[in-house]
Formats: structure tokens, sequence, C-alpha cells
């Protein structure tokens, strides 16, 4: 198992907070980089399952000029779970978004959401458009997860009906999820995992991080992470992305098979200020690819 964080050690300089929300759950909190109160913030909302480490460039990148914020979402890792299922929701994580920044002292912030953070990032600027200064979606979609991830070429029409029952089935069967833990922390399957998440711009950065991924993702948070599928199914901003004021940079993988880039345009579309990134060899970890492509334009987005 890999340490924390395997190639930068200014994540490990990581200041760590706590939140209390409303509806009692304790919010894990890390504050890197400029310490200066007047430092522009960025606030990171994580992907799926993912934290500090696949961030890792940008926050080496923007963290000497910028104060880099992240939260650990409700019912993941070191942040506590709510009481009741329904608060598991996409808006419940934005508003915890916005708490975050309430505690770090920000009035406003650049969100840069990765995957799941996209549809909280999109749920916050709505909730709260004074307070977002900019959007950064990155692998990400809309909502209704269900309808397009794992599907990148043909649509299965009752593939929907089947992730859910799946989900539901390995969150109530104590048996299946240990099996599914062992097989997949399993060193063979972890060095393949993290060979094809690699596969299209390898780098030793991205198959660490995906073991990584993989060795948190199977911790004490997989029932919940399980069922933060289904939350993100639930959830859609479709309707609302004409009414996104933010300026917004769209950036997508050309081989993501769990957020198409079909859905990177259809933001992009629909959002008036919005411009978009396209990398076609890139997969679902395009930051973590490409690095140097993505900051860039990131870079010259924020100026």
């Amino acid at each position: 198992m890999l340490t924390r964080y395997a190639h930068s050690q200014l994540l490990d300089t990581s200041e760590v907070r706590h939140v209390d929300t409303p509806d009692g759950v304790r919010l894990h909190v890390e504050v890197l980089g400029q310490t200066h109160p007047e430092a522009p913030v960025i606030l990171l909302a994580n992907g799926l399952g993912g934290r500090l480490y696949a961030w890792e460039p940008l926050i080496e990148r923007f963290a000497p000029t910028h104060r880099v914020v992240t939260w650990d979402y409700r019912g993941l890792f070191q942040s506590s779970a709510p009481a009741r299922a329904h608060q598991m929701g996409v808006p419940h994580h934005a508003a915890d978004a916005l708490r975050v920044m309430d505690a770090v002292g920000a009035r406003s912030a650049t969100l840069v959401g990765w995957s799941m953070g996209v549809q909280v990032s999109l749920e916050a600027a709505l909730q709260a458009p004074e307070r977002v200064e900019r959007l950064v979606l990155i692998n990400g979609t809309h909502g209704n997860v269900f309808d397009t991830g794992f599907q990148p070429l043909v649509r299965f029409p009752r593939l929907r009906r089947v992730m859910h029952g799946l989900v539901e089935h390995l969150s109530n069967e104590s048996l299946t999820l240990r099996a599914l833990r062992g097989w997949t922390l399993w060193e063979p399957n972890l060095k393949v995992g993290g060979s094809v998440a690699a596969l299209w711009a390898w780098n030793r950065r991205v198959e660490d991080m995906y073991r990584q991924y993989v060795n948190d993702v199977m911790g004490h948070s997989l029932i919940n992470f399980l069922r933060l599928f289904q939350h993100l199914d639930a959830h859609s901003v479709y309707p609302l992305l004409p009414e996104v004021i933010q300026p917004t940079l769209v950036i997508s993988g050309g081989v993501d098979y769990l957020t198409p880039p079909s859905m990177s345009r259809e933001i992009a579309k629909r959002i008036p200020r919005a411009e978009h990134l396209h990398i076609r060899r890139a997969s679902h970890f395009v930051l973590l690819e490409y690095p140097e492509r993505v900051l860039r334009r990131i870079e010259d987005f924020l100026r």
C-alpha cells in the first residue's frame, strides 16, 4: 500500500480544519498554499473517492499564489456521515462547499471540480452565484451518470436499472462486499488497473494515483461510496445550465469512458460564458496525463 501522498511533499503540509454542518456532519477540510487572508481561493471539489493526490500538478502550480482548499465529502474518508441517506445528495455537498468557504474566510472562490466535483461545483454556482467567481470543470457531467457512464460508444437503455440494482446488492451483501474488496486490492489487479488508467499517457503519477485511489475507496467508506453513485444519477442541472453566469472552462478527454466528452460538450454549449479544452487522447485522468496542457489553459483562463 502506498503512503498517503506518493509524490509531492507539499501535500503533506496541508492544514487540517473541521467544519460542523447544521445536520450534524463534521467535514474534514484541508488548506494549502498562501496564508495571506486576501490571497485568491481555489476550492477543489473532488471526484467520487479522490483526495488531494488527484490534484498534485494543480496544487504545485497554484499553491504559491493561491489558497487551495478541499474537503472530504460527507460520508467519505475523514468526514462523518449524515443520519439519513437523502442528506448525501449533491445539493447537500454543494451547501457543504459554501460552508467550507465560510470556514476559511473566503467571500468568493474559483471552484475547480473533477468528475463528481463537476456536479457539486455546478450546483454550488447555482445555489450561490455571487460567491463563485469562475468554474473549472474537468472530466464531468451535468448529471444522471448512469445514462452515460461506462458506455462511451453505445447507450444501453436498461443500464440505469442494472446499476442501481448492483449498487443496492453490494451495499446489502457483506460477503459480496468483502469479496469485491479482496479482488480489487489483489496486487496483480492493482497493477493492471494502474496500467490501464495510464494507457494513453503513461506516467508513474497516474498509476500511483490509481493505486492510492483504490486503496482509499475500498476502506471503511465503501458503502457510502457506492450509494453516492445513486445520488449522482438522481441529480441533474441540465435545464439550469443556461443560468450559470460564471466564466467557465470545461476540460474533457477523448477516451474518458466514465464521463464521456459528449457531456462536456453539452455543458460548454449550454453555459453562456463557457470555453472548452478537449484533449483527444486523454482519459478520465486528464490533469495527471497532460498536466502542462491543462495547467497552461487554466492559468490563461484565470488571468
